[in-house]
């Protein structure tokens, strides 16, 4: 109930802010629009939908990242946490009172990707649910990311961290845009040991059918998403800790 009650006044904060949010749902789209185009006036396969929409929803996600990263550092930067110590919250208790308003957002930012997939000519068929679920650990992962850094760093810092760098990270190293394949070498090396990639190709194979091949990759983000998730609990635990003497 605790966590409850500071989820509500997370969420009216997060909706105070309904430009960053039209940004964070609105881009991924444009992209798919654009993308779509391109793919529609070149005789080779380079953006089909069934795997451009996969890639899209996990890109689309990245911004939540910078919705939880720069509330969390805007809390820490005005001492309103400070205050709240005060209160019989734990650490646990502020990090899930954080991520509850931003998981259903996060579902909504995934279900906006697939809606417009559809009326972009890609099959309605129950194994877009199948991605859905798929995303839930991606979604973790990018919460975490966020909670992670608005606990070390400002919300300036916060900006450029979540909404320049690992947007960035998560668009050329998830292999939406092109086979990483075709790069190999070191760059190959380093995208098949980060989690977006991975979080990508489960939900292709989502999409597909090949339900065997998603928890291979799965299981990388999930992974990701746990140790991630842990650190912020740890972190913000020992900025309470620090900030209350």
């Amino acid at each position: 109930m605790k966590s409850l009650a500071f989820a509500a006044r997370n969420r009216k904060e997060l909706l105070r802010d309904p430009l960053n949010l039209a940004f964070g749902l609105g881009f991924p789209l444009v992209l798919m629009l654009l993308l779509s185009a391109i793919q529609a006036n070149i005789p080779v396969s380079l953006f089909e939908i069934e795997k451009l929409a996969p890639g899209l929803a996990v890109f689309g996600l990245s911004f939540i990242s910078l919705f939880s990263g720069t509330l969390i550092a805007k809390d820490r930067g005005t001492s309103f946490l400070m205050r709240l110590f005060a209160s019989p919250l734990s650490a646990s208790d502020f990090i899930l009172g954080y991520t509850m308003p931003l998981f259903p957002m996060a579902i909504l930012q995934s279900m906006v990707c697939f809606g417009a997939a559809f009326f972009l000519g890609m099959a309605v068929k129950v194994n877009v649910l199948i991605a859905l679920i798929t995303l839930i650990p991606a979604a973790v992962l990018f919460i975490a990311i966020g909670l992670l850094a608005g606990s070390l760093l400002n919300d300036k810092q916060v900006g450029g961290i979540c909404g320049a760098l690992l947007t960035n990270l998560s668009a050329w190293l998830s292999g939406t845009w092109f086979d990483l394949n075709l790069v190999g070498g070191a760059f190959k090396t380093v995208a098949d040991a980060l989690p977006f990639v991975h979080a990508v190709n489960a939900a292709r194979a989502a999409v597909s059918g090949n339900y065997a091949a998603i928890f291979p990759d799965l299981w990388w983000v999930i992974g990701y998403a746990t140790g991630i998730l842990a650190l912020a609990v740890i972190v913000f635990r020992r900025k309470m800790s620090s900030d209350a003497k």
